[in-house]
C-alpha cells in the first residue's frame, strides 16, 4: 500500500479532524480565521529590531540608531524603515522571556508553549517528554480543512539546526501523527517553482495515475473485510485529499505564484522567504488556517545566513538579514490590508530568542532568552499598542513580562479555541493546548 500511494504526498498526513471518531468541532468565537508565522530562523535580536536602546553605551546600543515612529516615544531600529509604518497595526511585546539560551530547546518552547526540559538543551530532537504539539497541530486538530488544503501548512523548509539537526516542536507529538502540520519544501522565488509534493511527476499519466487510484482503492477494501471494521476504509477519504490536491484545478491553483502581478511579487521581495510569505497569503486566501514561513539559510552570508549572528553581527543584519526580513513583513501587511484580510488574518513576527545585551569578541551577539521582543498584528490585536518595558540595557523585563504560553495561549485566543481546549494524548491524559495566560493588553 505503500508503494501504490507514494503519489508524494504521505495518507498518514492527512488525517482531517472531522473524520476522527470523538472529536467534536469547538465552537470559535475569534477574530482571526486564520494566522501567518513570520519565524526567524535564529531569533532576531532586540536591540536593532523592536526595543533599541539609544542611550545604553556603545557596546550595548551597537552601530545602528533608533528611528522614530509614528507613535511618539516609540522607536525601532532604523534597518527596518518599512515595519517602522506599520507600528499603528502592531502590538509589541518587549518583555518575552523563555529563560534558555538554545535554538532547539527555545525553539521547541516557542512553538509549542511548554518549556523543553531541560532548558538549554541544544541539538535536541523530538522525543519524550518533549513531544507537546505545535500550534500548527493544534490548529489541524480543532479546526476544518477547506477546499482540500490541510488546515495548517509549514514552508519552505523545516527548522533545523547545523547539520540538520530538526527540532522537536514542529509536529504533532502527542497528538499523533496524522496531525502534523504539511511541510512543502519549495522555493517560490524560482522562475520555475512547482511544489514537488503537490504535483505529478514526468513519468505519471493521467491513465497510470488513475491506475494506482483503482488499486488503492481495492486494497482498502479488502483490507478493511479483513479488520472487520471501517477504519481503514476511513483511510480512502483521506486519500481523496491528496488526489484532489493532484488533480484538482482548485487546490493546485493556490501555489499557482505566478499568477501575482510584477509588482505584488516584487513588494515581498525576490527572496525565498518572501516569496514564501506571498504563498502564504495565497494559501490563506485558499481556506489554509495557519501557515509557518520559515527563513532558510543564505548562501554565502556570515552565520550560515541566519539570525544566529556570533560574528559581525552589524554586517549580517544591514546586508543580508534585515533587508529581507523588513520588505517581507512590511509587504506582506501591505498586501492584506489592501485585500482587506489583515483585520481577520494574524501575522506573527517570531524567533526561538533574542540576543544578548553586550556584543562578544568577534562583533556578534551570543544568545539570550532572557529578554527578547516580537510583533503581532491583524486577526484581534490592537494596534499601536506597546506592552512589556525592558531594562536600561535590555536584558531583563521590568514590567509586563510574557512567557511562550501566553503567547500560544493569545493565537489560540484570536483563532477562537479556547486555551483551556483538551485533547487526548497517546497514553489517553487530557492536557491543555496551552497553560499560558492570554495577553489581553494587546487585544
Amino acid at each position: 500500500m505503500g508503494g501504490l500511494s507514494a503519489l508524494g504526498l504521505s495518507t498518514s498526513a492527512l488525517k482531517s479532524p472531522q473524520l476522527q471518531a470523538g472529536i467534536a468541532s469547538t465552537p470559535r468565537s475569534g477574530k482571526a480565521k486564520a494566522v501567518i508565522l513570520f519565524w526567524l530562523l535564529g531569533g532576531p535580536p532586540q536591540h536593532e529590531t523592536w526595543d533599541p536602546k539609544p542611550d545604553a553605551p556603545e557596546d550595548v546600543r551597537g552601530e545602528f540608531r533608533a528611528i522614530q515612529t509614528k507613535i511618539p516615544g516609540f522607536h525601532v531600529g532604523e534597518l527596518m524603515p518599512r515595519s517602522a509604518e506599520w507600528v499603528n497595526d502592531l502590538a509589541i511585546l518587549r518583555g518575552v522571556v523563555s529563560h534558555d539560551n538554545a535554538h532547539s530547546s527555545s525553539g521547541y518552547q516557542m512553538l509549542t508553549g511548554v518549556p523543553h526540559q531541560p532548558l538549554t538543551a541544544e541539538n535536541v530532537t523530538s522525543k519524550r517528554p518533549n513531544l507537546h504539539p505545535s500550534l500548527g497541530a493544534m490548529v489541524r486538530k480543532f479546526m476544518p480543512e477547506n477546499g482540500g488544503l490541510p488546515s495548517s501548512i509549514s514552508l519552505p523548509y523545516h527548522i533545523a539546526n547545523d547539520g540538520e539537526i530538526v527540532w522537536p516542536g514542529q509536529g504533532a507529538g502527542f497528538m499523533g501523527r496524522n496531525y502534523d502540520p504539511w511541510l512543502i519544501r519549495c522555493d517560490p522565488s524560482r522562475p520555475d517553482f512547482k511544489p514537488p509534493s503537490i504535483a505529478l511527476s514526468k513519468e505519471m499519466s493521467s491513465m497510470r495515475f488513475a491506475e494506482r487510484k483503482r488499486l488503492l482503492s481495492e486494497l482498502n477494501s479488502k483490507m478493511a473485510a479483513l479488520n472487520g471494521t471501517n477504519e481503514v476504509s476511513a483511510e480512502a477519504i483521506y486519500d481523496d485529499q491528496a488526489f484532489d490536491l493532484l488533480t484538482e484545478s482548485r487546490t493546485r491553483d493556490a501555489f499557482r505564484i505566478d499568477k501575482e502581478t510584477k509588482a505584488v511579487r516584487e513588494s515581498f521581495g525576490m527572496s525565498r522567504f518572501g516569496q514564501s510569505c506571498l504563498l502564504a497569503r495565497r494559501l490563506v486566501e485558499s481556506g489554509v488556517k495557519l501557515v509557518q514561513v520559515n527563513w532558510t539559510r543564505l548562501k554565502n552570508a556570515p552565520n550560515n545566513g541566519t539570525w544566529d549572528t556570533h560574528t559581525v553581527h552589524g554586517v549580517s543584519l544591514r546586508n543580508h538579514l534585515m533587508p529581507i526580513a523588513d520588505q517581507a513583513f512590511s509587504g506582506l501587511l501591505n498586501d492584506l490590508k489592501e485585500r482587506g484580510m489583515l483585520e481577520d488574518t494574524l501575522v506573527a513576527w517570531l524567533g526561538e530568542f533574542g540576543h544578548t545585551p553586550k556584543f562578544n569578541k568577534n562583533a556578534g551577539r551570543d544568545h539570550w532568552g532572557r529578554c527578547f521582543s516580537l510583533a503581532l498584528a491583524g486577526g484581534g490585536i490592537q494596534g499601536g499598542v506597546v506592552h512589556g518595558k525592558s531594562d536600561k540595557t535590555a536584558s531583563d523585563p521590568i514590567e509586563g513580562k510574557v512567557q511562550p504560553m501566553d503567547i500560544t495561549a493569545t493565537i489560540l485566543h484570536c483563532l477562537g479555541l479556547p486555551p483551556s481546549t483538551e485533547y487526548f494524548d497517546d497514553q489517553g491524559r487530557p492536557l491543555p493546548l496551552s497553560r499560558g495566560r492570554v495577553i489581553t493588553e494587546i487585544l
